[in-house]
């Protein structure tokens, strides 16, 4: 290529040509901006990870945001990508298995049937029989059973490339193929300055889908974007005989247990695809060489032998053919296996398409979400799990390196809910982590940050128990809501993100992005939402005006950069000061009938309704220290939440305890705080999410009619979709739910639950779900599918627990007449 067809300008520069660059291309091309978007590939097409995919992709799927992608991709793969460019993609439209070795496999084989009903999904649980009665030839020694899912297949990656290739060509995309990008600036005038070795194009949205270059290319932007490259093995056979006489293509099988990945027919030949749990490969950790091209590493059998072994031992056929074929190639893994989709941190439109490990099963649908992110302002699925702004400072190289190595072991066990890597921990452990730790605390990291999950005692061990039922960790967790509820808990809430905004227009930058009143007072606390340009919910956050010019932020950790990013790209000359205070400052919550008896021995302020009232804040003095005092509540109890520099964090919540102690204080956990907050039906970040908007979630009244700010005009929709319901279910003593379980209406599906939780207080499950509007109205009998069997449940009009909320404004007086 020369020089003179390399644009000057363009909208979106795209650098990648694997399958989510294309795919990016091809999306943002069918949402109207395929004339603006320029694909830059250094080599040829698919050249890079996509070429060695093997290219499967499944309905199994317990991720209710994946499930909708996959179920997009597996209809484009089918015939709608080649009906629309004349492309051949090569859909194997074979179907396939998921065993199951255990009960407690069974149970994820349960619950994944309970989210893909809501997803309709043509999914069934079967047993060794029907396994059997379709593919004879896999040894079931062991099997409990599967997941079926018929309309499952493999598709050619190159083909499936070329495909979106041709259809975003058709709408208008350049795509330059042998123009390697070396470099990616941003300009003074916030454009971006992508330069090649054919010249230099000016951009206002670039796009990193360098795949396993996509680290190295983030750093000449300043950009720390967390993955490692690893290696990954699958196996051709020799031609299979038996392969040979059949009419049609036996379905893939997914042995996580015993093969530690998947078995299928590559023609007449046999397919084995390995992720080895132990000893896995990294390749590039500093750097991938520009050279390679259609890279290929030696086997190394020696790593995958014990799987290799076994997978002949499940496929007898198999066991006297030779090897023809070995491939051996390296993908992107984030640190927690999901691919990095959206914003990058701190700047503004650069975006990642990259560190996707499965490219071929789950690009398109992201790629599709994040061109509608591009475009629109949001995404149509929640994009928490993607955003690449979930890790922050702390995912530095050599910490990547090992979370990756954690993440590929994982690959093919069971994703229990709740569960905990432990890899690289701790990262940003608070003041008390090794006084809790010695107390019993099970950690979990959140944003970096160390925050209990639950106290281990009377012999419970010190350790995550998993499991789709309940277990150990269900009677502590209901013994320390049991103690909040009538005594009074103490929760160590560091984790928390804390935004300071300051300065002469501070009130102005915050009242224009906040759908609720701002604080008016000094001491004032408010409850709000910030929303993006397409109306959807950005964020949930708490804010506290500690003087005229000054205020406090607080909300969720994982939405610390997310915050920061909003205020910095949404800032419009405001004289405002954003400060991240959130690995200086430490935070205690205090709940329970007793707090104010436990805070009131620990402080000369008046903590009397009248003294404190509810939703203010005071500077007061604990243990010698200076601290803020916030009287809120996410558990619906009495209580103040207590923000101070960490150098007083030990002191206060020594003092605290000590007088607690009187009162039957307990250390509780994140376990239990969203226990408490379901019982009082209180919306989490489950609810409040990129998908929806101030109607749909059901909290308009945290939005005022007499203000302008972002989003409005499309945040007061009338046509709803769905609505977020409030459930009670009933209970059968052993499982309880998890997220994405089918909501059913006479039977039929109407949504899906974002959150579910056994309540102790109220004896009863209780949920969120996004339904239909028709199946929100209070006392509505419906249904949800629990472990694939349906449960009754009712759409409650109130809080399950103190549905006047009386208890968090109790006073001296009424609690003194108790």
């Amino acid at each position: 290529m020369s020089k003179k067809d390399l644009p000057c300008h363009a909208r979106v520069v795209i650098v990648g040509g694997g399958v989510m660059g294309v795919g990016l291309a091809y999306h943002l091309a069918h949402e109207g901006w395929g004339e603006d978007t320029v694909l830059l590939e250094k080599a040829e097409l698919t050249s890079g990870s996509t070429w060695h995919a093997a290219g499967q992709i499944t309905h199994s799927t317990s991720s209710f945001s994946l499930g909708k992608c996959v179920d997009y991709n597996i209809g484009l793969y089918a015939g709608g990508l080649e009906a629309e460019t004349g492309q051949a993609v090569t859909w194997h439209g074979c179907g396939s298995f998921r065993l199951a070795y255990t009960e407690d496999e069974m149970d994820w084989l349960r619950h994944t049937m309970s989210v893909t009903r809501s997803l309709g999904f043509n999914i069934e649980l079967v047993g060794p029989e029907r396994i059997a009665e379709v593919h004879p030839f896999y040894n079931l020694d062991g099997v409990l059973g599967a997941l079926h899912t018929p309309d499952d297949g493999h598709v050619d990656p190159t083909n499936v490339t070329m495909a979106l290739a041709a259809g975003a060509r058709a709408k208008g995309v350049r795509i330059i193929r042998r123009c390697r990008a070396t470099n990616i600036t941003q300009g003074d005038s916030g454009e971006w300055v992508v330069e090649t070795e054919q010249g230099t194009i000016i951009c206002e949205h670039v796009v990193n889908a360098g795949g396993t270059y996509a680290r190295q290319m983030g750093e000449w932007s300043g950009l720390q974007l967390p993955m490692t490259s690893m290696t990954h093995h699958y196996f051709g056979t020799e031609p299979v005989p038996e392969f040979v006489v059949l009419d049609q293509e036996l379905p893939v099988i997914r042995d996580d247990r015993k093969v530690s990945g998947y078995i299928r027919m590559e023609q007449k030949r046999g397919l084995i695809g390995i992720y080895e749990k132990e000893n896995p490969n990294t390749v590039w950790e500093d750097h991938c060489p520009w050279e390679a091209e259609n890279e290929l590493f030696d086997a190394d059998y020696d790593r995958v032998m014990p799987w290799l072994e076994e997978s002949l031992n499940r496929m007898p056929i198999f066991a006297d053919l030779g090897i023809q074929r070995e491939v051996h190639g390296a993908i992107s893994h984030p640190p927690d296996g999901n691919p990095l989709i959206g914003p990058a941190p701190g700047v503004r439109n650069y975006w990642c398409c990259c560190g996707t490990q499965i490219g071929i099963g789950w690009g398109p649908g992201l790629t599709r979400e994040l061109a509608r992110w591009m475009v629109h302002g949001a995404a149509d699925i929640s994009m928490r799990d993607y955003d690449p702004r979930r890790f922050g400072s702390y995912a530095t190289k050599d910490w990547q390196v090992v979370k990756a190595k954690e993440d590929y072991c994982l690959r093919h066990e069971i994703p229990f809910p709740h569960f905990n890597r432990l890899a690289g921990r701790p990262v940003k452990p608070s003041p008390l982590y090794e006084l809790l730790k010695a107390r019993g605390a099970v950690y979990e990291e959140v944003y970096g940050f160390e925050r209990p999950r639950w106290f281990a005692r009377d012999g419970v061990p010190q350790e995550d128990q998993y499991s789709f039922r309940r277990n150990g960790v269900h009677d502590m967790v209901n013994a320390e809501v049991k103690a909040v509820r009538e005594a009074v808990g103490l929760m160590d809430v560091t984790a928390f993100t804390k935004v300071e905004v300051s300065g002469p227009d501070a009130y102005a930058l915050l009242d224009r992005l906040t759908a609720n009143r701002m604080p008016q007072k000094v001491g004032s606390i408010t409850l709000t939402h910030m929303l993006n340009r397409a109306g959807r919910i950005e964020l949930e956050t708490t804010i506290v005006r500690m003087a005229e010019d000054r205020f406090y932020l607080v909300c969720a950790a994982f939405f610390e950069q997310r915050l920061l990013d909003h205020l910095t790209h949404q800032r419009d000359n405001e004289d405002a000061t954003i400060s991240a205070l959130s690995a200086d400052w430490s935070a205690l919550s205090l709940n329970g009938p007793r707090a104010r008896d436990v805070l009131g021995s620990c402080t000369e302020a008046d903590l009397s309704n009248a003294g404190f009232r509810w939703l203010s804040a005071q500077q007061i003095t604990v243990a010698g220290h200076k601290v803020w005092a916030f009287r809120m509540s996410y558990a619906g109890e009495l209580g103040w939440e207590l923000h101070m520099p960490n150098a007083a964090c030990l002191d206060v919540y020594t003092a605290l305890w000590a007088t607690g102690e009187a009162h039957g204080i307990r250390e509780y956990g994140s376990f239990a705080m969203n226990v408490m907050r379901m019982e009082k039906g209180f919306k989490g970040a489950g609810e409040l999410t990129n998908e929806v908007t101030l109607a749909e979630a059901g909290v308009l009244r945290f939005a005022r009619d007499d203000k302008d700010y972002l989003g409005r005009d499309k945040a007061l929709n009338k046509d709803l979709p769905w609505v977020c319901a409030y459930l009670e279910i009933e209970p059968d003593g052993e499982v309880d739910g998890h997220g994405g379980e089918a909501v059913l209406r006479d039977g039929q599906v109407v949504g899906s639950t974002a959150s579910v939780a056994f309540g102790p207080t109220v004896g009863k499950i209780l949920a969120f779900a996004y339904v239909k509007p028709e199946a929100a109205t209070p006392d509505t009998d419906l249904e949800v599918v629990i472990h694939g069997s349906p449960r009754k449940a009712r759409v409650l009009g109130a809080p399950a627990y103190d549905p006047q909320s009386l208890r968090p404004r109790a006073d001296i007086e009424k609690e003194d007449t108790e």
